[in-house]
């Protein structure tokens, strides 16, 4: 009963798609549908914006904190502690991280991926403003600052002279705010800022002789300024029935008026400033230095190593605004400021343009589409000729149109990872007409019915298997939807993309195709012998089927010894990343125009010997022959980049530090991708850097979602322990790490050891004077540091004109300098600063670092040559328990790399760290990334498979079929695993002393997973004409027989559309992994498919002469 009314709703359905198919056929909507489809897609591909990649949506916030007066342990004890514990309350929250410093911590909250960033944001205000009562009185200021991926440039423009004497950075930096003013008012803008250069000051140099000549306090001074300079509005009157307003004071209106301010009076007799200071108007002092230099393969410039100074002006463009667009209104902008505010002698180059480069990646993406396209209808039509190859054909441009339009609706841009999602679906969309159309074309060369009655018998035969192929695609990629962190919304684009293309396919497989191929293949056979029919016995497929599996499909012994054959090569493959000989990784290397050199210097170094040191590394860069040009940024961060946003590289600021951005000629017109040219100037630069005390940095534009560093190891311990104890323990790792072969770049998150000078006031003199230690501070903070003390009013000023005071450079070089400063006291005398105590040398404190309200010490590192995952586990399996109080690190030689596998394990260097102290490796670094996503991958493959043998037994009614069906799914690992080791072994030729292998990657993964529903339609179809055949009355050999030589031709050409549609792919470099992974899978799996399905559906029903 229960098989009977399956067997009427399967009819009912089956008279329900067939009368759709019919009104189709006889009516001309198919023309309109695909009329109708091609405006909607044309309209989204000029309307959707375009991005090179997907973006992340990680809503994240700093929170600066002031609380001067305080140490570093008692910053993180009374101010950074209870903040994180305020902020770790809040809903959605994954981590807080926090650094504490003397007087400040800065508290850095990231919420999951996918959270609201509007929502988040006020949650964290609420949070900090409704607990005002928690925060200690010692914080003065705190501030809140969104950190957002929009806020990254899209464009930059640096403004340089090679007139120097005329132009120098105070000049550029003033053109600067100009043309930022400018640039600002551009639609769809979001922050514009000027980088470089030195701003405007008026600096007043106090002369501390001068000073104590007429009993004056620099202090005093910046009180007079303060004072004197402000004009306040007092209120109105009326008289004559009119109203009048009343002010007082006003500002100081230049120079002339500054010198002559009185800013004391001493012995009845007033003192000018001028009197105990010069007045100089010009730019502010060096804090950072911005440069530009242009490599050999500048077109004008290269070959000369010489330097020039340069301001760089960011453009951020709008949440949701199309990055082309924006990027190319600044252009334009450009062009019209060249001619109205750049004077003659000053240049502008565009050094970034990520509109550019989406638009030309997209293009690229575009072209690479239509030359598979065009690959896949040739192939198409050398196979079935050229009016089935131009019916199938319609398919695609409706298939993609409909997608891109959904995709706008939904919110997706045109990026690399959609456009990737549509090319890889083209071989899949097409499957379903071919399917249509090769059996069309069979019915009309058999000539047993009408036209349109084919047309129907033909649809409605292969109707069910491509149904169930197309659902078990659709749950091959859907689990991709749930995969967690930031590797989801990434591959978010193809998650939708691929199971909403091949649904539309069907759709078109069951509308336009039928009433196209009536159209155009009724006559196709018009020329055949009627008499002759159509004879399957009679054709080469039909004899060479019969000559290969008549021996397996009758003896049984031939069956089993292919299933056990398969099953070893199977084994055999699967050994394969066993023994790493195909290496395993989150994501390969891009090829970019671009990357960065972080340059550290040790602590204490001045701005002018690191701007020395970036120099000679960029001028080593320069000399590159695939460099355009470089940016020196020395002192201050350089403008971010998404990589930057998440390592808050826009915080580097400091006299020790520097970064170079280097931009490279277009990957089209050079031999070595990004990559193994970093690899190839890694040893040397390295050594260059070394030799001059600097710890350099290779920074990649990651492929994917960004980490700290490739390995971060993260060292905690307990709470009876120093930090320092856990900073010497942090030592030791990386003194392991940098033993393990292919790790470079290695760093700690502490700094290093250096001095500070700290004055001790004698208390009891200093009270006899009537001088406080508070007095004395705010002195030092003055003549040293300097005392903004107001601004210069001058309405052409872009930038406010600050009125600075200070010591004059050569007046504060020294202690000596510092203890001739004279302070007044509250009888107005001045006594010197030596004389109220003493400065002394201690040792500055490190910052403190928290990750989820524990201390953290980060020792990052990066790896060339092998991946991340290898390098860890080895170093964990080398590492032993102990119970001494100190860590140690064997001195021996670590074991070749060739040498190890994951079933031996290790460099066999001995190292530990004392009981207590932990090593967590899964935390900031890409072992996190790739635990998570191959552990989402993984339950995605599960999920996959067992939604695809849901449908199968929901389809077969049985238990054991869908098995026999998914046979077919682990034949591609035979393809996938050793064509990687194929791969290595051909294209691995070793870079600059680092291998250059090819990485199983997740986007391979993500490429078998597809080969699950991709295959078993393959298995679904072979099996469906057997049950065909064995309904008309064949025996079940002929009827396996006949399966296969009906379906080989579409098999194989499915097969072959998928792989050439793939092939374009390839030549990506982060998704060439998911385009080998399906073309070595699919080539595998077919031919087996054609073997093994047949043996074992033979051996599994042999005995069953009415299965169908």
């Amino acid at each position: 009963m229960i098989e009977s009314n399956r067997s009427m709703d399967h009819e009912d359905q089956s008279n329900f798609l067939t009368r759709v198919v019919e009104v189709f056929l006889r009516a001309d909507v198919a023309i309109l549908i695909t009329f109708v489809s091609l405006v909607l897609g044309a309209a989204a591909l000029y309307i959707t914006p375009r991005e090179e990649e997907p973006q992340i949506v990680v809503p994240m916030a700093d929170l600066f904190v002031s609380a001067p007066g305080l140490s570093a342990e008692e910053v993180e004890r009374q101010v950074t502690d209870r903040i994180e514990k305020l902020l770790y309350q809040i809903d959605g929250v994954e981590y807080v991280y926090s650094m504490s410093k003397t007087g400040q911590c800065i508290v850095t909250v990231r919420f999951y991926v996918g959270e609201d960033r509007e929502d988040s944001l006020v949650k964290i205000y609420n949070k900090v403003n409704s607990s005002t009562d928690q925060i200690p009185p010692s914080v003065s200021s705190w501030v809140v600052k969104p950190i957002e991926v929009d806020d990254v440039p899209i464009v930059i423009a640096t403004l340089w002279s090679d007139q120097t004497d005329r132009y120098g950075d105070h000049e550029l930096r003033r053109i600067g705010e100009e043309v930022q003013h400018e640039l600002q008012a551009i639609p769809n803008t979001n922050r514009v800022e000027v980088i470089g250069g030195r701003p405007r000051r008026i600096y007043v140099n106090l002369d501390t002789q001068r000073l104590a000549a007429h009993k004056t306090s620099p202090l005093q001074v910046a009180q007079a300024l303060q004072v004197s300079n402000v004009t306040v509005r007092n209120g109105e009157f009326e008289q004559q029935d009119r109203l009048f307003a009343v002010e007082t004071g006003t500002f100081i209106q230049g120079v002339n008026e500054l010198e002559n301010l009185v800013v004391n009076v001493a012995g009845d007799r007033p003192v000018y400033l001028k009197n105990v200071a010069t007045v100089v108007d010009g730019p502010a002092e060096a804090e950072s230095y911005s440069w530009i230099g242009f490599g050999s393969a500048d077109p004008e410039l290269g070959g000369s190593d010489t330097l020039f100074p340069a301001v760089n002006i960011s453009v951020a463009k709008r949440k949701g605004a199309n990055a082309v667009r924006v990027a190319q209104a600044v252009h334009d902008k450009l062009e019209e400021l060249k001619a109205t505010h750049l004077p003659s002698g000053v240049n502008v180059r565009v050094t970034r343009d990520y509109g550019e480069t989406a638009n030309e990646k997209v293009n690229e993406l575009v072209e690479g589409l239509v030359v598979a396209v065009l690959t896949v209808i040739g192939l198409i039509g050398l196979v079935m000729g050229w009016r089935p190859a131009l019916v199938i054909a319609m398919a695609i441009p409706v298939c993609y149109s409909l997608t891109l339009f959904i995709n706008l609706m939904v919110g997706y841009s045109i990026n690399r990872v959609t456009m990737f999602a549509l090319i890889l679906s083209l071989g899949l969309l097409v499957d379903d007409p071919i399917t249509d159309v090769e059996n069309i074309a069979r019915y009309f060369a058999m000539k047993v019915l009408p036209p349109r009655q084919s047309v129907l018998r033909a649809v409605q035969e292969v109707r069910p298997a491509l149904i169930m192929s197309t659902l078990a695609i659709i749950a091959s990629f859907l689990p991709l939807a749930f995969i967690t962190g930031m590797m989801g919304p990434y591959m978010g684009p193809m998650a939708l993309n691929v199971p909403l293309t091949v649904m539309i396919s069907t759709m078109v497989a069951f509308v336009i195709t039928p009433w196209l191929s009536m159209v155009a293949l009724k006559h196709i056979d018009d020329d055949a012998d009627d008499g002759e029919g159509f004879d399957l016995t009679k054709r080469p497929l039909y004899r060479m089927s019969k000559a290969v599996l008549t021996p397996v499909v009758t003896k049984p012994i031939y069956a089993w010894g292919v299933l056990l054959g398969i099953a070893a090569l199977l084994v055999a493959a699967m050994l394969l990343p066993v023994f790493r000989a195909v290496p395993v990784k989150m994501l390969p290397y891009d090829n970019k125009n671009e990357f960065q050199v972080v340059i550290d210097m040790p602590e204490g170094t001045t701005l002018e010997r690191t701007d020395v040191v970036s120099r000679r590394i960029g001028r080593y860069l320069g000399g590159l022959a695939e460099v355009r040009d470089y940016e020196l940024f020395v002192g201050v961060a350089s403008p971010m980049d998404f990589n930057g946003l998440v390592r808050h590289y826009f915080l580097r600021r400091g006299a020790n530090v520097a970064d170079i951005r280097v931009n490279l000629i277009g990957k089209d017109f050079r031999v070595q991708q990004s990559h193994e040219i970093l690899l190839r100037i890694r040893s040397e630069l390295t050594k260059l850097a070394e030799s001059m005390g600097a710890n350099i940095k290779l920074v990649e534009v990651p492929p994917g979602p960004p980490v700290l560093a490739s390995i971060t190891a993260e060292v905690y311990g307990p709470a009876d322990r120093s930090y320092a104890d856990q900073i010497a323990v942090a030592r030791q790792v990386e003194k392991r790490l940098a033993m393990e072969p292919g790790v470079v770049d290695l760093d700690v998150s502490a700094e290093d050891d250096h001095q500070r000078y700290v004055f001790e006031t004698d208390k009891t003199k200093a009270a006899l004077s009537g001088i406080s230690t508070q007095t004395i501070a705010e002195t030092i903070d003055t003549v040293l540091s300097g005392n903004k003390a107001t601004v210069l009013h001058v309405p052409e000023e872009v930038e406010p004109l600050w009125i600075e005071l200070r010591l004059p450079r050569e007046n504060r070089s020294a202690i000596d300098d510092l203890e001739e400063v004279y302070v007044q006291g509250n009888q107005g005398q001045v006594v010197q600063l030596g004389g109220l105590g003493r400065f002394y040398q201690s040792e500055e404190e490190k910052t403190i670092y928290h990750k989820n309200l524990q201390r953290v010490v980060y020792v990052f590192a990066e790896v060339a040559g092998r991946p991340p995952a290898d390098a860890i586990m080895d170093l964990e399996w080398d590492r032993t328990q102990t119970t001494d109080s100190v860590a140690s690190v064997s001195d021996v030689t670590p074991r070749p790399v060739d040498d190890r596998s994951w079933i031996s394990l290790g460099g066999g260097v001995p190292w530990s760290i004392p009981e207590g102290y932990q090593v967590d490796w899964a935390g900031e670094g890409e072992w996190n990334i790739t635990l998570d996503v191959f552990r989402d991958l993984g339950l995605a493959f599960g999920a996959a498979l067992l939604g695809i043998f849901v449908l199968l037994m929901f389809q077969t009614g049985s238990r054991l079929l869908p098995v026999l069906i998914m046979l077919a799914i682990p034949l591609t690992m035979i393809g996938i695993m050793p064509g990687f080791w194929i791969l290595n072994r051909i294209t691995d030729q070793g870079v600059g002393g680092f291998p250059n292998p090819v990485f199983f990657t997740a986007t391979a993964m993500i490429g078998m997973i597809a080969l699950a529903g991709i295959v078993v339609r393959n298995s679904v179809v072979l099996i469906d004409f057997i049950h065909l055949a064995q309904a008309e009355g064949h025996s079940l050999d002929e009827s396996i027989i006949r399966s296969v030589a009906v379906r080989t031709r579409p098999i194989l050409l499915t097969a072959g559309t998928t792989l050439l549609a793939n092939w374009v792919i390839t030549l990506d470099p982060v998704f060439s992994g998911l385009a080998w992974a399906i073309i070595f899978g699919i080539l595998t799996s077919t031919v087996f498919t054609l073997i093994v399905i047949p043996a074992a559906y033979w051996l599994l029903y042999r005995g069953e002469t009415k299965h169908a």
